[in-house]
């Protein structure tokens, strides 16, 4: 006859810790995505204006709010816009009107402020403004939101990966599960470019510069998060849920434009792998990858330092037994 098994000793440690890390994410990821959204102001809003007069105008009159380029006439500011050095340009087109081509792309946020703005400096003067929509977002991204939902789904699954990976540490070797992360980040790049490019039509970034950079978003995503996972334990993934997840998109510029976000939000929106992958795949796809280098080095950062991580933790787990194992027993590690 079988005995009963042990009653398990409770560790109250542990649920509690669980328990608090849960709280803080779910705290953390509500004060930062609705806190955001509660009073954005354009914030040295990057503006070509045409002509000495109307530059010294919208610099006294908009203050801070734009960031303002003189420049010698509207084919100069539009270059600017559609190279992503500027949200919009302004020039007056006769004594009473004034034309504003803008880049829609840039967001419903970005191009929203710019257009009340120049609006706002031209009512008192009695100007009329006549508004062009020179880089528009692509038909099927109306909201201009597929970005976000896109990056977004590549980080969370990249995290859960690096998660389930580390817990299965015991069966899985190293190399293996390295080897795993790696493949996953050129899988799913490629898989979240076909869905989001050529089927959905919703990014227009060339589906090559599209997948790697969401394959390097994964990479620095899963990597990172491993790197914390080993290196913390399970506070380590509440950390990476905070840091890539919650902070990392909230801040990346894709649902409220970088030139509305406060200080600290701009301070680290494009060192988080979210916001350097919005910034590549939006420069890709409306800016001829004009500034698309930067982000592109960010991730790959990201990724770099996160695998060199789990290999320094591995390295100082046990430096003495990797010295006094065989060859075949390093083999299986």
């Amino acid at each position: 006859m079988s005995s009963a098994p042990p009653p398990v000793a409770t560790l109250h440690k542990v649920w509690i810790q669980v328990v608090v890390t849960g709280l803080i994410i779910g705290a953390a990821f509500i004060a930062v995505y609705v806190g955001l959204q509660r009073d954005p102001e354009p914030r040295r809003l990057p503006l070509a204006v045409a002509g000495p007069e109307l530059a010294g105008a919208a610099r006294s009159g908009l203050g801070d709010a734009v960031d303002v380029t003189q420049v010698a006439g509207l084919a100069e500011g539009a270059e600017l816009v559609r190279n992503g050095d500027a949200v919009a340009v302004v020039g007056a087109t006769s004594p009473t009107s004034l034309l504003l081509e803008y880049s829609g792309a840039s967001g419903i946020s970005e191009s929203g402020a710019v257009r009340q703005l120049v609006a706002g400096l031209a009512g008192p003067a009695g100007l009329t403004v006549e508004e062009t929509d020179i880089v528009p977002l692509t038909r099927y991204d109306a909201r201009g939101l597929a970005t976000f939902y896109v990056v977004f789904g590549v980080t969370l699954a990249s995290f859960v990966l690096a998660q389930g990976l580390t817990g299965a540490a015991g069966a899985v070797r190293l190399r293996h599960r390295l080897y795993a992360i790696g493949g996953f980040a050129v899988v799913i790049g490629v898989v979240a470019a076909t869905i989001a490019g050529p089927i959905y039509g919703s990014l227009k970034a060339p589906f090559l510069l599209l997948a790697l950079s969401l394959s390097l978003l994964s990479a620095a995503s899963a990597f990172a998060t491993k790197a914390m996972g080993v290196w913390l334990g399970p506070a380590g993934f509440g950390l990476a849920v905070l840091i890539l997840t919650t902070i990392g998109n909230a801040t990346s510029g894709a649902t409220l434009g970088y030139d509305v976000l406060p200080a600290w939000a701009q301070a680290v929106s494009a060192k988080l792998p979210p916001g350097a992958a919005v910034r590549a795949v939006n420069d890709f796809g409306y800016y001829d990858g004009s500034h698309a280098a930067m982000p592109l080095i960010v991730l790959a950062v990201w990724a770099l330092a996160g695998f060199g991580l789990v290999l320094l933790r591995q390295r100082a787990a046990a430096p003495r037994v990797t010295k006094e194992l065989p060859v075949e027993a390093l083999s299986s590690r």
